[in-house]
């Protein structure tokens, strides 16, 4: 069965492997796996603070803090996609699935046309997020856009701007006819935030704030 993950990195604090997965609540969290013994441990990742917190009971002296903040690190900018469950050699029983959640399925944005072109127009050589193309090139069509002009001489919030901005762009990039409902572009946008929790956008947001400011 196919999960929505990113790519599996493997840790040097520990003999591990760990990849970033989308959460069915929404939001991201980690999966650690030990390579010497079968053992795993999940976190969940804070929107806000992108800080990880070890979910139910972790053993410190397998998964250590520092290995979920090594996971973290190694992880940022990769994009996910639906890949296949991991089995290691020292287990024939498959990954584990995340912990349910009482919250109510999100739309998923993973593999629509529109969060494929935006991964395949911004990733780097080693299929990260290049976050400073992506900002400097939303920037440059927010400057000369007259739907943004329009919405920053409204007084628009910043969030409603950038919405706009990604649903021009998203369907732009996608070579779609028709652009996403304001309920799907939301729903890419939590997805491209959750590749960085510090929010993927944070230059184009500041960007329109000054914008705002100057009116």
């Amino acid at each position: 069965m196919n999960i929505i993950r990113t790519a599996a990195v493997e840790l040097s604090i520990i003999p591990a492997i760990a990849y970033k997965t989308k959460l069915a609540s929404g939001g991201g969290g980690l999966k650690l796996m030990r390579l010497d013994q079968q053992a795993s441990a999940t976190a969940t990742i804070n929107k806000r603070t992108g800080e990880v917190t070890p979910y139910g009971t972790v053993d410190e002296a397998l998964f250590p803090y520092e290995a979920f903040e090594e996971a973290l690190e190694l992880t940022g900018g990769l994009p996910y996609s639906a890949r296949g469950s991991i089995s290691l050699a020292v287990s024939d029983q498959p990954e584990e699935e995340e912990p349910a959640s009482p919250e109510p399925e999100k739309i998923d944005m993973v593999d629509s046309a529109e969060y494929q072109a935006i991964v395949a127009r911004y990733s780097d050589e080693k299929g990260k997020m290049n976050y400073r193309l992506m900002n400097k090139d939303f920037i440059q069509f927010a400057a000369k856009s007259k739907v943004v002009a329009d919405l920053v001489a409204k007084q628009a919030q910043p969030d409603d701007i950038v919405l706009a901005i990604l649903k021009s762009r998203a369907t732009f990039i996608s070579g779609q006819k028709e652009s996403l409902d304001d309920e799907h572009v939301k729903a890419l946008l939590e997805t491209l935030d959750e590749i960085d929790p510090r929010s993927a956008f944070k230059e184009l947001k500041s960007h329109i704030n000054r914008m705002l400011a100057r009116r």
